[in-house]
């Protein structure tokens, strides 16, 4: 296992779809693994696999609490196939754009089809902190960061500082 780089703006893989994954075999489940371990280092609750790099439909999520039991899951593919029309605002962050939190609305509960780390298609819904984290990663297979759901104002001054403090961390 290895923990990866994460990628922040303005690397323009972010911002590009993710490719859909064929087939599941030994390569897709060695980049889950990799996920987790930078996942967890970081520390986060979710990845997406193009915030390491690698532009193919595939997340992990763990959003279990300090004191509760890991709760890791690992989604190839993630399409969200329905959403309530009950929203839940929530302030999330992102590891690809470190230091910066913001209030997100998103639907308070979402069905997402998938496929297991065995290749099977799942179906899962998902309420809470795992539908918030759940769209949020799925966002990320789509190209879209969560500053993208701020006013442009608000998502420019992000992005200002989140470019000085790369461009900083490379001179020192």
């Amino acid at each position: 296992m290895t923990i990866r780089k994460i990628i922040t703006p303005p690397n323009k893989l972010l911002k590009q779809p993710s490719l859909l994954v064929e087939q599941v075999d030994d390569s897709i489940r060695a980049l889950v693994r990799d996920m987790f371990e930078t996942m967890y280092e970081a520390p986060g609750i979710g990845l997406a696999a193009v915030q390491v790099g690698e532009p193919v439909a595939v997340i992990v999520m763990d959003t279990a609490g300090e004191n509760e039991e890991p709760r890791p899951r690992a989604l190839i593919n993630p399409q969200v196939i329905w959403a309530s029309q009950e929203e839940r605002e929530y302030e999330e962050g992102c590891l690809s754009v470190p230091d910066i939190y913001d209030t997100v609305v998103r639907p308070a509960e979402v069905k997402v089809r998938y496929l297991d780390l065995d290749g099977n298609q799942r179906e899962e819904t998902f309420t809470g902190m795992d539908a918030t984290c759940v769209q949020h990663e799925i966002d990320h297979t789509k190209g879209i960061l969560f500053i993208d759901y701020l006013g442009r104002l608000k998502r420019e001054r992000y992005l200002k500082k989140i470019i000085k403090k790369a461009r900083q961390a490379q001179e020192a």
